[in-house]
């Protein structure tokens, strides 16, 4: 019976009013988060504190309580290391003479370890193909070399992301988490390398090498460890790739052959003809609380069961300075635009939030509570969604599921919509109802090779068990179809995405925005009202951790 009472849940959904949206709510959020005045919200500065301080009240506004018994904020702890000067990564060995990289143009790099100086000195340099250990899949970039001291190079993405299906061993064209470079520093932590550097090439990266400078150079956050990040390698950072081929020709390898064999099933590390690299990171180390920003709409006969909404607030804060020590106010004067005002990416989501939060208070209670939080230092590596996965103030095992915003459609309205990552749980079920009742086709995701599941606050409850929709607007426009959407995507990741161009623009068509914003109410408020609990798919790698935790509240 049970079953068949889950069936008719999935099968059919509760009637709802068409959700009433706030056009100007989603504008003047964005366009407030996104002004110079808070300095692109970079987390630990006053521009965090102007930007959780208005979320706060825009939460309240809407009708939320605060979140976190009593209080708006969850204090979410980091540390920020900032590079001193421009250091050089010089390489000596090999056929000529020692050779140096730049800082910026041919490399950057930084360190997890929270020390003021860390240093590689002559660390032997290892090809390792696209530095995955994935057991499951019989693929073993690592095997039969000891890299423990060295250099380890590694490819972006994943051995099949140029197929144009998503048939393969690492999901074809479609990124796996084995592609994404969190993962990549991460093995080579495990195995012990000293240093990891990661080849830039635009198309499996799915951006541009301005986007890796912006991002990896001024301030960067990281979460604190005991440890003080001790057990990581002394730098991670990415070569450009002019600089990667030049290494490896130096080494007495081609960039070109080595990629196409490190494809290949039975890839073997290569080590690079004795060249050694050294590097030097003088940093300064300052330890805060960054804060995530929570609301809770109670609900009234299931209330101790959650929905949760998230979004992230922060950016890149001050970009391309003339160097790490320049003070902000020092760079504004210059004349250029060095502010990174994040307008899209994720000001435009935050506001979501807000809109979402407005709306279904003005409806009224769900059944269930709807939990809404704004996290931080997502452009860090999701740091304030997997601090809240860690450290969850509403019980994951009580979390029925939730929705994650990141960069809404500005381009105008949309006839499709698609998920980040569909097929992986019952979630689906719900976005096809929402879709069908905005009258919105359901279309595959356009670039599964840019693995966007992997790089937004979704993916920190997903390891936790919690089944996420990433829901978004797709590119078929009302106003010029495909080749429009596709063309306006293209234009935002080659033009404004984590570039100071990311501003907020007074002639952006929100028709997009307001009809993407009502398609995720609908899934929520459906989730909310609903009695079933979602699972991820028979097979999916998150639903082992969700049938444990269910099973342990059931007991209790």
């Amino acid at each position: 019976m049970r079953r068949l009472a889950l069936i008719a849940v999935l099968l059919s959904s509760p009637a709802l009013a068409q959700p009433q949206i706030s056009r100007e709510t989603l504008q003047w959020v964005t366009q407030q988060l996104s002004s110079d005045a808070f300095e692109g919200r970079a987390p630990g500065t006053q521009g965090e504190a102007r930007t959780v301080e208005l979320i706060a009240q825009e939460f309240q506004r809407a009708g939320l309580q605060p979140g976190n018994n009593g209080s708006w904020f969850q204090d979410v702890p980091l540390v920020e290391i900032t590079l001193q000067g421009s250091p050089q990564l010089r390489i000596a060995g090999g056929s000529g003479a020692p050779t140096a990289f730049a800082y910026r143009t041919d490399f950057v790099g930084t360190s997890y370890r929270a020390q003021p100086r860390v240093a590689v000195e002559n660390s032997d340099i290892v090809f390792v193909g696209y530095g995955i250990n994935a057991p499951e899949r019989g693929w073993n970039d690592y095997e039969g070399v000891d890299v423990r001291g060295k250099t380890v190079v590694i490819l972006v993405n994943d051995p099949d992301w140029s197929a144009s299906g998503l048939e393969g061993p690492f999901g074809g064209r479609a990124m796996t988490y084995y592609g994404r470079w969190t993962y990549k520093f991460e093995e080579a932590a495990r195995q012990g390398a000293a240093a990891a550097l990661i080849v830039h090439d635009t198309a499996p990266a799915s951006y541009g090498w301005n986007v890796v400078e912006n991002s990896w150079t001024g301030p960067q956050p990281y979460m604190q460890t005991p440890n003080d990040g001790a057990d990581q390698t002394a730098m991670n950072g990415w070569l450009s790739h002019d600089a990667a081929r030049r290494l490896l020709a130096a080494g007495g390898q081609d960039l070109d052959a080595l990629s196409r064999a490190a494809a290949q099933r039975g890839f073997r590390a290569v080590p690079l003809a004795g060249l050694r690299a050294s590097v030097t990171l003088d940093n300064q180390v300052r330890r805060f609380a960054s804060r995530n920003v929570v609301g809770i709409l109670p609900g009234t006969s299931r209330g101790d069961e959650y929905v949760l909404y998230t979004a992230h607030w922060d950016h890149l804060g001050i970009c391309r300075e003339e160097g790490p020590s320049t003070p902000p106010a020092a760079s504004l004067r210059t004349g250029e635009d060095r502010i990174c005002n994040g307008a899209t990416d994720n000001a435009s989501g935050t506001a979501a939030l807000v809109a979402l939060a407005e709306a279904n208070a003005r409806t009224g209670a769900t059944s269930r509570s709807q939990v809404f939080v704004a996290v931080t230092a997502e452009e860090s590596g999701l740091l304030g969604s997997a601090y809240y996965a860690a450290n969850p103030i509403y019980p994951l095992s009580l979390t029925a599921g939730g929705i994650n915003i990141d960069s809404l459609q500005l381009a105008g309205d949309a006839r499709d919509a698609y998920a980040v990552g569909a097929g992986k749980s019952e979630l689906d079920a719900y976005l096809q109802r929402a879709a069908r009742a905005e009258n919105l086709t359901l279309t595959p995701e356009p670039a599964p090779e840019a693995g966007y599941y992997y790089r937004s606050d979704h993916f920190s409850l997903a390891k936790r068990g919690v089944p996420m929709v990433y829901a978004k607007l797709g590119p078929d426009l009302v106003n010029g179809g495909r080749t429009a959407g596709l063309a306006a995507q293209e234009d935002y990741r080659a033009n404004r995405y984590h570039a100071p161009g990311d501003e907020y623009d007074p002639a952006w068509n929100w028709d997009g925005a307001v009809h993407e914003v009502r398609l995720l109410y609908r899934i929520g408020r459906e989730l909310a009202e609903s009695e079933a609990w979602p699972n991820w798919n028979q097979g999916d790698e998150f639903r082992a951790i969700r049938d444990r935790s269910r099973a342990e509240q059931l007991l209790r």
